[in-house]
């Protein structure tokens, strides 16, 4: 079994509390402009026996959208502190490095894939 991709698994962690929640509660990001660095961070759920298939998109401002299979979709704003955090780890060099590992395939039925893409960058890992 190969290890879980260390900066992928942060920032799916930030991501996934989003899945569950129409509007959060903490204080919102401030509204001023994005780094010039800044690019949009998209997380994808899916598989399981189920099919699940939910995805959450940050913008480089905080705001973030969750889609789920159905098609519902939910908003709200990362607060300032959930917002660097983010930032933080979708710069993390451990990422790039992550996303250019070539990893043999799972051959699990019912495992759910978790694909991460910020700007350019995609990776991936099935779990």
């Amino acid at each position: 079994m190969r290890a879980t991709p260390v900066a992928a698994t942060l920032l799916a962690a930030l991501l996934t509390p989003l899945a569950g929640c129409a509007q959060n509660g903490a204080t919102p990001a401030s509204g001023g402009p994005a780094p010039a660095t800044a690019a949009p961070v998209v997380l994808t759920k899916s598989g399981g026996i189920v099919g699940l298939k939910d995805t959450v998109t940050v913008q480089p401002d905080g705001r973030w959208t969750r889609v789920d299979r159905a098609g519902t979709s939910h908003t709200g704003r990362l607060s300032d502190a959930d917002l660097d955090r983010l930032r933080q780890l979708a710069t993390d060099s451990r990422l790039a490095a992550e996303a250019a590992a070539t990893v043999p395939a799972t051959m699990c039925a019912d495992a759910f894939s978790y694909r991460l893409t910020v700007g350019p960058t995609t990776t991936g890992y099935v779990d």
